[in-house]
């Protein structure tokens, strides 16, 4: 009844296994997703990770005589090491002039703005927290098949300029800033921030498109009352994207809402106007897909394009501990990554990553799960196919004028 050391020997590889019935009780490898993976890798391009390689030896100069990877420059450019480098998100180009984030698929915006906190503040230095932990990456995800580097184009516009002691400024600018990517055609993808910054974002695409936007919302909170100590704070985005005439309120869906911090003001306005909330309880009873599955069917419903909002407190707060409002009982990370991949793959017209409070954070796992939620949504696009799937509806496209100025910033040598 018990396996021969010969047994125990006898190799289980697909290849070994050719014209044999030697089965029994072990699964078939070649139907798991762990052997189809590897042997999808092999189609994958390699000739910009290449170009990536070359592009920095010409920017950091060939590396020592000593070092026998020739790859390697003398000052670190791109991706590698992991540990060194200014960094970007994901060690993406970093457009220093924005003009040019067109070229890009996506663009990256950090959102330091925690001016809408009512809590825990700290949401200010998000981008920074995620753009430093997003270096422990590569592009490539090994059971989506998908490498981010090969498949799709990636660019960081840095911070939008906010103004920490005025809400409606800052939205303002917020909003100019989001206009102008989505209107260049690049997916934006907002790291924000404090929740707040939902609505300038929406009212940023919305004004770029005659067509209409449902909104998916990862969260705990319903954030949709009018105000919050007198002020449009985090609890307030979905009060006011649902009120812009092309983002309509039965179309917003909350998935994960629940637990000792809804106020009810929210659920007033949420029943007011007909909105949807799938609870943590829900989602347990219907399970991953079938949750997926109801969310985007609400969400696209008499609509043209959908905007993606993850909460990072959504997820239980044992796992995402900077936060302003933890909350038990919230997603499990596996859960959180299937539900925003699921919707993702239907095509988005953007995302934002909200509330990671890096002051809270422990050895920068909130910064992480907030990072691995990004490239998945990105992963699941590309994957799908339906990166881009957003330009279509770009019919009222926006231009902000650029200030004069020739030359570099700091540069030439100072005359003694």
């Amino acid at each position: 009844m018990f396996c021969t050391p010969a047994d125990r020997r006898r190799s289980h590889h697909p290849a070994d296994l050719i014209g044999t019935d030697r089965r029994a009780h072990h699964p078939d490898l070649t139907k798991l997703q762990g052997w189809k993976s590897m042997k999808a890798e092999a189609d994958l391009p390699e000739g910009r990770w290449d170009e990536e390689r070359r592009w920095a030896l010409r920017m950091g100069l060939t590396g020592a005589d000593s070092i026998e990877d020739k790859s390697i420059p003398t000052f670190a450019r791109g991706e590698l090491p992991h540990f060194a480098g200014i960094n970007t998100f994901l060690k993406a180009p970093y457009a220093e002039d924005v003009t040019e984030v067109g070229d890009y698929d996506a663009t990256i915006l950090g959102i330091p703005f925690d001016g809408g906190t009512t809590y825990r503040p700290g949401t200010r230095f998000g981008p920074q927290g995620l753009r430093k932990i997003s270096a422990l990456y590569t592009p490539y995800n090994y059971e989506l098949g998908v490498d981010l580097r090969e498949q799709m184009t990636l660019c960081d516009a840095g911070d939008v300029f906010t103004i920490p002691a005025n809400l409606e400024k800052s939205f303002d600018q917020i909003s100019r800033a989001v206009s102008h990517v989505f209107s260049s055609g690049s997916l934006p993808v907002m790291i924000g921030g404090d929740h707040s910054i939902g609505f300038p974002c929406v009212r940023g695409i919305a004004e770029c498109t005659s067509k209409k936007i449902g909104i998916v919302h990862f969260d705990r909170h319903a954030d949709i009352q009018e105000k919050d100590l007198d002020e449009r704070m985090h609890t307030t985005p979905w009060f006011h994207s649902t009120l812009l005439p092309n983002v309509p309120a039965k179309n917003l869906v909350q998935v994960g809402i629940g637990g000792w911090q809804v106020p009810r003001e929210a659920v007033k306005v949420a029943r007011d106007r007909e909105t949807n909330i799938i609870t943590m309880g829900d989602m347990e009873k219907m399970g991953i897909d079938k949750t997926a599955e109801m969310a985007l069917e609400m969400a696209w419903d008499g609509v043209d394009m959908v905007y993606m909002s993850f909460d990072i407190d959504s997820i239980d707060c044992g796992f995402v501990p900077g936060t302003g409002w933890p909350e038990p009982g919230g997603f499990l990370p596996r859960e959180a990554l299937a539900l925003a991949s699921k919707v993702a793959a239907e095509g988005i017209c953007g995302m934002e990553l909200v509330e990671v409070s890096p002051p809270y954070d422990t050895s920068d796992i909130t910064a992480l799960m907030g990072t691995r939620v990004i490239v998945d949504v990105l992963g699941s696009l590309v994957a799908s196919g339906n990166m881009g799937k957003h330009t279509r509806h770009i019919d009222k496209p926006v231009a902000i004028p650029h200030g004069e100025f020739e030359g570099k910033r700091w540069h030439g040598r100072t005359k003694r």
